[in-house]
């Protein structure tokens, strides 16, 4: 009887236990209504989009991703960006999340565009914040999808980096991808508190990920809101270059703006998700 007993309940923790276990990253859910995803750029925590859910949580179900690595969400064994997309789809299928508009900046929004590419039903539609289908073609010269191996000088490089030239390294970067002072100094404690491995192979993983072909896939409406520094007419042709593939999307351009547009033309910015979420 005694052993009985205890197969009962052993079989009763191990049907209880839960179905989606998530590893990749945490959700942070406010508001109700329609559901809305929220994906942070590399580095950046969930709190980027502070000011945004604000306003659309009076409205929507607002469900605020941070990625493993970054903020207080621990690390996760690589690979880490595809992890990361195959949850959220998890996560979506899960809370049964029906027709949930995509919203992602920079890395969020590559992200986005992979997710909209892969499930083509499962989203209603993708608002882009100055992100691009394959990040590497803007870094690399005369790129063709090569892969970058994990196990390179670079890598190695910033691995060793100190935390003092590793901090001052982000800090420099950040002045050009915000105008805002103080919001600034907010992105730079995001990347102090990053994991460094994450760092340096989730960067490869994103830098690996070519979808100028797979956007093609894409059925839902795409709408993109990009900056315009350093020079606008450069810009263009790089979203209409790396676009071709989905002529259907719509591209407004936030003057004055540097990477992170949210930060440098907040009104602007706000104005136009309102206005597309609809």
């Amino acid at each position: 009887m005694k052993t009985k007993s205890i197969l009962i309940i052993v079989f009763m923790l191990i049907v209880s236990r839960p179905v989606f276990s998530q590893t990749a990253f945490k959700v942070e859910v406010k508001g109700k209504g329609n559901p809305v995803l929220l994906f942070p750029g590399f580095g950046c925590t969930g709190e980027v989009w502070n000011e945004t859910v604000a306003e659309l949580s009076k409205n929507y179900e607002c469900h605020v991703f941070t990625f493993a690595g970054f903020g207080n969400v621990p690390p996760i064994e690589g690979p880490w960006l595809s992890t990361i997309k195959d949850q959220v789809i998890a996560y979506v299928k899960t809370k049964k999340l029906k027709k949930a508009i995509l919203i992602g900046h920079s890395l969020g929004g590559t992200l986005s565009l992979w997710l909209a590419s892969q499930e083509t039903n499962l989203f209603k539609k993708a608002i882009i914040v100055d992100a691009l289908p394959a990040n590497a073609a803007l870094m690399i010269p005369n790129y063709k999808g090569d892969i970058i191996p994990y196990d390179n000088p670079q890598s190695k490089m910033m691995l060793a980096m100190d935390a003092n030239a590793f901090n001052a390294m982000n800090t420099q970067s950040v002045s050009y991808m915000c105008f805002n002072k103080e919001k600034q100094k907010t992105i730079a404690e995001w990347m102090k508190t990053a994991d460094r491995k994450t760092y340096v192979y989730g960067y490869i993983d994103m830098l690996n990920l070519d979808l100028r072909k797979e956007i093609a896939k894409i059925k839902i409406p795409v709408v993109i809101l990009a900056a315009t520094n350093p020079d606008i007419n450069t810009v263009q042709n790089t979203y209409k270059s790396q676009y071709e593939n989905l002529p259907s999307a719509k591209i407004y351009y936030a003057q004055k703006a540097a990477h992170f547009v949210m930060y440098d033309q907040p009104e602007w910015f706000m104005e136009k998700v309102k206005s597309e979420i609809k």
